[in-house]
């Protein structure tokens, strides 16, 4: 099953797992987001209202934070939601840049319970038929996204800051990389013999299924990016107007590109040919690139590992068929459950220790969760982890809680605004690793689309996939250096704002801050009619209406409902990508 997103079909990057009997994601992930086939949009819903003014007003009153963390343990924010005011476009449309896309989100029931995925049967030599529930917190690879309602604000201070400071990037580079590049498929979900009907589509030449995993695991021999540059890598970041990186530490395939202490199955082993590489130890060089040009690091880490016997095994009733979770239940087997556990817990303070600061630690594979019986203790991780990097963000995907600290919904867009911490990652091609002869997004379909996302409150992740020789790939380059020149002359109007009613309507979205209203008008095509007379609707106090770049405003009324601006004639060849308004 493919997803698509502005007309481009795409596999993504998680899938759920079957769950031990009579164990169902309860509580906050009950009420998870689906991004659904094609025909649907992602759809939020309202954060409850007290919540939110709790987190404004310790965050307004904000010192010191260890001052505030009295009072932070006195907000439980746990009142009844309330609707977000200001009228709110819901045409989808609008969320899609090159191509309609039709209908809404389902949501999953209230009630605590969920239709999961039938569960799998055992590999032959085992006895009978084994079925096992599954919630599906992933769908052919890609994330569902935890509901607003059910967030859980954080109780730390240096959290909450953090969660500002991520508010106001709005723009991060995603990049999927490891050995699996060489061959151009989708990243690790081709081991899963669950998952084959779908992940394996690439595989073009004759093999089994057995054999294509002892292949796909051999990658690491034959995987030697000599042209890896990270400062011509982050260079291209910062032109292209990138506030953070969210890279691959380590996918679920298992393969780790940093030195690990913990697996031999990394970069830096002697049975990978890029060893002996200066830059062999990708995420330490890449990191410090990074960060010299002012760019936030967050570290993507799958909490499932599918090369370490710990959590995959040959030697279980299951035998060779392998799904997303275990090879075992865990709790049939605790002693082997918690050797994966300290493994896992080893990795995340071995990056959070070693390899500088970061601004988040994003955790995928959303089945490996206590609610699925696969608890890896993680907030246990994360608070020794915050000893050391206080406030440092950690995005328990699909999972909810107080670990979730911002939401992401994956290949799709939010129908209307949230007004809790989230990250949409879409991918710049139509694959999250990189893919031979794909085709990226223009500049024009990357920026309407992140508009469409800071309007409602949100940050992209916009993901390309590295070449398996080290190089971004040339399509995306010309993509990303579009985008930066855009933003170079608006992006007051993105960079640091925050949602404003309406939020969008009539074509026009919303943002603000410092006292100032920014309306902005994008054009999907170059080939759309560009009028000197622009309706901004919005009802708001206002005494000037200037536009950035090179419109100039002759006049602006105020109406009922709105305002009405006229600009200076000018000709167009085509359409702009969009122009910004400044309201103050």
């Amino acid at each position: 099953m493919a997803y698509e997103l502005n007309g481009r079909v795409s596999h993504g990057g998680c899938v759920g797992e079957d769950k031990p009997e009579k164990k169902r994601f309860a509580e906050h992930s009950v009420l998870m987001r689906v991004c659904k086939p094609r025909q649907e949009i992602c759809r939020g819903r309202k954060i409850r209202k007290d919540r939110i003014e709790a987190m404004e007003e310790i965050l307004q009153g904000q010192g010191d934070p260890e001052e505030t963390k009295t009072a932070m343990g006195a907000k439980e924010g746990a009142a009844e939601g309330t609707a977000i005011s200001g009228a709110q476009e819901a045409a989808a449309g609008e969320t899609a840049v090159s191509g309609a896309q039709e209908g809404t989100a389902g949501e999953a029931a209230a009630s605590g319970t969920q239709e999961g995925a039938a569960g799998e049967t055992a590999a032959s030599g085992t006895e009978g038929a084994e079925a096992e529930e599954a919630a599906e917190a992933v769908v052919a690879g890609v994330h569902n996204y935890s509901d607003e309602d059910v967030y859980v604000m954080p109780e730390d201070p240096w959290v909450l800051k953090k969660l500002e400071w991520f508010k106001d990037q709005k723009l991060g580079l995603m990049m999927h990389w490891g050995p699996y590049s060489q061959l151009g498929i989708v990243e690790s979900w081709a081991l899963s013999d669950r998952d084959a009907d779908w992940s394996r589509e690439g595989i073009d030449w004759e093999v089994t299924g057995e054999e294509f995993k002892k292949e796909y695991f051999a990658l690491n021999k034959t995987f030697n990016p000599l042209r890896f540059e990270p400062e011509k890598w982050a260079d291209l970041a910062k032109e292209a107007g990138m506030r953070y990186l969210l890279f691959t530490t380590k996918h679920h395939d298992g393969f780790c590109m940093w030195d690990t202490q913990y697996s031999d199955y990394k970069i830096t082993a002697p049975d990978c040919p890029f060893h002996t590489h200066k830059y062999a130890d990708i995420c330490a060089h890449l990191f410090e690139s990074f960060r010299k040009r002012g760019i936030g690091i967050a570290a993507y880490f799958s909490k499932a590992d599918w090369h370490v016997d710990s959590y995959w095994k040959d030697d279980t009733k299951r035998g060779k068929f392998k799904s997303r979770g275990p090879s075992y239940r865990p709790e049939e087997n605790p002693e082997e459950w918690e050797r994966f556990v300290t493994f896992t817990q080893n990795q995340i303070r071995e990056l959070a220790t070693g390899y500088g600061r970061l601004e988040a630690m994003w955790f995928d594979a959303g089945w490996v969760c206590p609610q699925n019986g696969q608890d890896i203790r993680l907030a246990e991780v994360i608070e020794e982890v915050r000893k050391v990097q206080p406030g440092m963000l950690c995005a328990d995907r699909t999972v909810g809680g107080p670990y979730e600290n911002y939401v992401t919904p994956e290949q799709c867009v939010p129908e209307k605004p949230m007004t809790i911490p989230w990250e949409s990652c879409i991918t710049l091609g139509t694959s999250f690793s990189f893919k031979y002869e794909d085709v990226y997004k223009s500049p024009r379909e990357v920026i309407c689309l992140l508009a469409d996302i800071v309007v409602k409150g949100g940050n992209l992740a916009i993901n390309v996939g590295p070449q398996p020789d080290g190089r971004i790939p040339a399509g995306a380059v010309a993509s990303l250096k579009g985008m930066g020149e855009w933003l170079a002359e608006y992006g007051e109007a993105i960079y640091g704002t925050r949602i404003c009613a309406p939020y969008k309507k009539d074509g026009i979205g919303f943002t603000q801050k410092d006292g100032k209203v920014y309306a902005i008008q994008t054009f999907l095509s170059e080939t759309e009619p560009v009028e000197d007379e622009v309706w901004i609707p919005y009802a708001g106090e206002f005494r000037e209406v200037t536009a950035l770049g090179d419109d100039k405003v002759q006049s602006f009324a105020g109406e009922e409902g709105g305002c009405r601006v006229i600009l200076e004639r000018r000709e167009h060849d085509k359409a702009p990508i969009a122009r910004v308004f400044c309201l103050k």
